[in-house]
């Protein structure tokens, strides 16, 4: 799990997990464990979270049932309503995180391949 800011620097990484784990327990266990040492945002500040995470205060997921990714949304005409406007706006934001995944792979190539090293050894690859 990792955080990064608008300016697509990376402010959190919760390594330990493997990639097959559910996406709200290892939020979940990041959250609850002080030791995790993940930052909680201050009120009326939000992480924006994909639709894997629960809503909770200061993480914010998108609507559930309605069109999330930016996809979803090309060469449909008009927004049909409030909730699908929000998970638009959302999917535009939270596209960062990915953006910065792909520049992150793109400068260590190793990181697509880690797969083949066993968690034990993905652990120890710093980022």
């Amino acid at each position: 799990m990792a955080a990064c800011n608008h300016d697509m620097l990376f402010t959190y990484v919760y390594a330990g997990w493997e990639g097959t784990g559910n996406d709200s327990r290892v939020f979940l266990d990041a959250i609850t464990r002080s030791e995790n040492g993940l930052p909680m945002p201050p009120i009326g500040y939000y992480y924006v979270v994909d639709a894997g995470y629960p809503n909770v205060p200061g993480f914010l997921a998108p609507y559930r049932g309605e069109s999330y990714h930016l996809n979803d949304f090309r060469g449909r005409g008009r927004i049909r309503n409030k909730q699908a406007l929000f998970n638009y706006r959302h999917s535009s934001v939270r596209n960062v995180i990915e953006r910065c995944f792909g520049v992150l792979k793109e400068r260590f190539p190793i990181l697509d391949i880690s797969r083949g090293y066993p968690l034990r050894r993905q652990v120890q690859i710093p980022i």
